[in-house]
């Protein structure tokens, strides 16, 4: 079912309930519902959105859906590296105008009538939606899925999740990610009131605490959630969590602020793959089969992408028999045990004849007093080939207790042999270190990463 036509049921069920509340206003569903009918698209195909305000971009995103054209949100420099290798047929960049005065009739049928009509029997396998996904390389590439793929999964994560019409769900990050943006079209589908400031906003927290029933967020904005909550209270009682790990001893602290985790494992390309709904470990989200295959994370499930728009070259590897890997590594797993992440294979360091997962090296140091979050990298070494370099977040002790550490939890391939410090990592638009940025900025000399001697 195109999601519209969820939006369209609220309209007719429950036209007074909020649907958005962005930086710039609010619509009711009946609302919702009248602009999006009311703005027509011309035709189908690719539609890039790049609009800035995030209610225009939601009605734009369901205006498209509903003219059975598939939405693409981006930044306009995205836009326009996309577009150098995917047919774009149609740009938005301003508000869609309104075609003509519409009156909701809010009734069984409420019709696609007069000014924009639905798309002649939507398929589930039609191409539906678009995603851009550039990992931690800053490399942009259309990702495309079909109707089934996107919206199918919805049931499952409102089963999972607890999320229903009565909630507020805040979406506190750019709908540009792909996270974010299925955050945010899940809660309208389920008849829920979406808040989409559109950015993160910390000193919005406040204010969007004291209604949002649920925060659907990436890890590392989690603690000042809690934090905002323990000041000021609120009805706070869900974070969904996916886009990287979770940070140490995050479950202890949402349970002391009466909140709930449901945290997820997954990819643009496929999806939800894993889901730990309580504190348990990862299982297989609905529908979906797991393996791990020389330590590598492979899964098959309805919920899989078709592929990169244009043939474009990326992580995604398919073997002719429906199953999917981007190249994740996991320890050995058998069915009924829970998933254990080791991080993702393409960012591994050859240092020595040694093979070292940064994430392994991360996890160890990201405990320590001082650190907010790390970043671990190869640098160019002339015999070792590589060494392991830390790039560390926050304010962290000096270099001597660092290595203490190390000592202590890593084996001596895995050890650091330089360690930097940055005041704020450069990150993804799903909230993840961007490991090359890091890289990129290291090799270049940026001052504001300093060496600890």
């Amino acid at each position: 079912m195109p999601v519209a036509a969820q939006v369209q049921r609220h309209a007719i069920e429950r036209p007074h309930q909020l649907a958005l509340c962005g930086p710039e206003g609010s619509l009711t569903y009946a609302e919702l519902w009248r602009e999006v009918i009311a703005r027509p698209l011309p035709g189908k195909g690719l539609v890039a959105i790049t609009l800035t305000d995030p209610v225009d971009q939601l009605v734009a995103v369901l205006a498209a859906d509903l003219a059975g054209a598939t939405p693409l949100l981006c930044e306009e420099d995205q836009r326009a590296r996309v577009a150098a290798t995917v047919p774009v047929d149609l740009h938005v960049d301003i508000p869609l105008p309104a075609a003509a005065p519409f009156d909701l009739h809010v009734d069984a049928s409420l019709p696609a009538t007069g000014t924009a009509e639905a798309s002649a029997d939507p398929a589930d396998d039609d191409l539906a939606w678009a995603c851009l996904t550039s990992g931690s390389t800053g490399r942009p590439r259309a990702v495309v899925r079909t109707r089934a793929s996107w919206a199918g999964s919805f049931p499952h994560l409102s089963e999972l999740t607890g999320v229903g019409p009565d909630d507020v769900v805040l979406v506190p990050g750019p709908l540009v990610s792909s996270l974010y943006g299925f955050a945010a079209v899940h809660a309208l589908a389920t008849g829920a009131t979406v808040v989409v400031p559109g950015r993160w906003s910390p000193g919005s927290l406040t204010v969007q605490l004291r209604r949002a029933t649920v925060v659907h967020v990436v890890p590392h904005r989690l603690p000042a959630v809690l934090d905002v909550l323990e000041e000021v209270g609120g009805p706070l009682r869900t974070a969904i969590v996916g886009g990287a790990a979770l940070p140490p001893h995050a479950r202890d602290a949402a349970a002391r602020a009466g909140v709930r985790i449901v945290s997820y494992y997954g990819a643009t390309e496929m999806s939800f793959v894993a889901v730990d709904a309580d504190g348990t470990g990862l299982r297989p989200f609905p529908q979906v089969e797991i393996q791990v295959r020389e330590g590598e994370v492979w899964a098959r499930s309805p919920w899989l992408a078709e592929g990169y728009m244009a043939g474009a070259k990326g992580p995604l590897k398919t073997d002719g028999e429906g199953w999917m890997s981007v190249g994740d590594l996991a320890e050995p797993y058998a069915p009924g045990q829970p998933l254990r992440l080791r991080g993702r294979g393409d960012g591994a360091i050859q240092t020595g004849g040694a093979t070292v997962v940064p994430e392994d090296v991360e996890a160890v140091l990201r405990g320590v007093p001082g650190v907010t979050d790390i970043v671990v990298i190869g640098s160019p070494h002339p015999q070792l080939g590589s060494v392991v370099t830390a790039v560390l977040e926050g304010s962290p002790p000096p270099r001597a207790a660092l290595e203490a550490v190390a000592r202590g939890g890593l084996d001596a391939a895995q050890r650091p042999r330089r360690w930097y410090a940055v005041g704020d990592l450069p990150r993804t638009p799903t909230g993840k270190p961007a490991r090359g940025l890091v890289a990129a900025r290291l090799a270049s000399g940026d001052p504001e990463i300093r060496r600890l001697v």
